[in-house]
C-alpha cells in the first residue's frame, strides 16, 4: 500500500515509530531486512545536543535504510532549524517529536508539551520548512489529558505550517503508556486533514493492525513496542495488505536466530562489553510468553560472557523442542 509524504510516494504505509534508545542504526537494518519499503525513523534526536556534537554517534545510518526519518526533539525553533540543517544530508524525512510523554522531556518544554503551547509548535514546523526542501512529519498524542484534548485543531494547525504528514500515538500524555489505545479517536482528525496520518499505539499483530486502520481510517500504521522482539511483524502485515493472506507465526527458533543477529550487530556497533549491556533490554521481548521465560530472562540480563548467553539461547530452543516433542506424542 503506497503513501505520499510532500513529493516522496513510499511503496508501504508501514512505519518503525521512533523509540529512545530503541530504534538504533541497528535495529533499524533489522526491520529492514523483513521490509525493503516501510518508513524508518530514528530515535529521538535533542536539537540541543545535537547543535553541539554535530557528530554524534547516534546519527549513525546506513544507505541500506532508506527511505529514513530523522527524529528532532526540542522546543527552541531557531535550533530545532539548526539541527535540521545537520541531519538534511542524512534524512529523507525530518521528524518532529511533540509526542513524547516522559517526565525529563516534558519538563523542558519538550515532546508532548508542545500540545500545551500550540503556537511553538506551529512556529517549529514552519522554521524547518524555512531551511530545507525535505518533508516534514510531525508525531503527537490526543492531548495533554482527557479533558484537555485537542488533537484535531493540533493537527489542522500543524498541515497549516506546513507539515506533511502527521503520525498520532491514540493515548494523551497523562496516560502515558497505560490503559488501551483509542483508535476511533483518530478518525475525527484524518476527516479534517488532507496529509497522510498514520496511526500509532497498541499495533502488535495482524489482527489489531486491521482493527486499528478500520477505527482510525488513518492511511498508515506506526508500529513501535508492537515490533521489539518481532520485527518479523512488518513481513507480515506487507505480505497480508498485498496478498490477503496471513503469513504464520515465526517460530521459537526463529526468533532466537533473529535474537542473535541482533546481538552480534549490537556488539559489531558498540564493541563486546556496551553491546552485551546495552542488549539486555530486548531480551524479555524475544522470550516472552516463553515457558520458564523469567528463569531465561534473569539469566540474560546478568550475564556479561558472549558465550554463555550463546549457550544460555541454545538451551532455551532445545527445551523448547523437547516440550514440542512431548506434547506431539501424547
Amino acid at each position: 500500500m503506497q503513501i505520499k509524504i510532500g513529493q516522496k510516494l513510499l511503496q508501504s504505509n508501514l512505519m518503525l515509530a521512533p523509540m529512545a534508545g530503541i530504534t538504533d542504526t541497528v535495529l533499524r537494518n533489522i526491520v529492514r531486512h523483513y521490509n525493503k519499503n516501510c518508513l524508518l525513523v530514528t530515535e529521538m534526536l535533542s536539537s540541543e545536543a545535537l547543535v553541539n556534537n554535530p557528530n554524534a554517534q547516534i546519527l549513525a545510518s546506513s544507505a541500506n535504510e532508506t527511505p529514513l526519518a530523522f527524529q528532532l526533539s526540542g522546543h527552541k525553533p531557531h535550533l530545532m532549524a539548526k539541527a535540521a540543517q545537520i541531519i538534511e544530508n542524512r534524512a529523507d524525512f525530518i521528524d518532529i517529536n511533540m509526542g513524547c510523554p516522559v517526565k525529563k522531556v516534558v519538563c523542558g518544554g519538550d515532546g508532548s508539551a508542545l500540545m500545551k503551547t500550540p503556537q511553538i509548535a506551529s512556529d517549529i514546523v514552519k522554521a524547518i520548512k524555512d531551511v530545507t526542501a525535505k518533508p516534514v512529519t510531525v508525531k503527537f498524542r490526543l492531548g495533554w489529558t482527557n479533558d484537555t484534548k485537542n488533537f484535531v485543531e493540533f493537527g489542522k494547525l500543524m498541515e497549516e505550517s506546513g507539515a506533511n504528514a502527521i503520525t498520532i500515538h491514540a493515548r494523551t500524555r497523562s496516560q502515558m503508556y497505560s490503559d488501551k489505545a483509542d483508535w476511533a479517536e483518530i478518525a475525527k482528525l484524518t476527516s479534517e486533514v488532507t496529509i497522510p496520518v498514520y496511526a500509532n499505539g497498541d499495533i502488535n499483530n495482524i489482527n489489531s493492525a486491521i482493527k486499528c486502520l478500520e477505527l482510525s481510517k488513518a492511511d498508515g500504521l506506526a508500529i513501535g513496542r508492537g515490533a521489539l522482539g518481532n520485527p518479523y511483524i512488518f513481513k507480515q502485515l506487507e505480505h497480508y495488505f498485498n496478498t490477503g493472506e496471513i503469513l504464520p507465526e515465526q517460530t521459537l527458533s526463529q526468533k532466537i536466530k533473529t535474537l542473535k543477529e541482533h546481538l552480534d550487530a549490537e556488539i559489531a556497533h558498540r564493541g563486546e562489553e556496551n553491546g552485551i549491556k546495552f542488549f539486555r533490554k530486548f531480551y524479555p521481548y524475544y522470550i516472552r510468553n516463553l515457558r520458564g521465560g523469567s528463569s531465561y530472562r534473569g539469566r540474560l540480563v546478568t550475564e556479561t560472557n558472549y558465550d554463555n548467553i550463546l549457550k544460555t539461547l541454545d538451551e532455551i530452543i532445545e527445551n523448547d523442542e523437547k516440550i514440542l516433542h512431548i506434547s506431539s506424542v501424547n
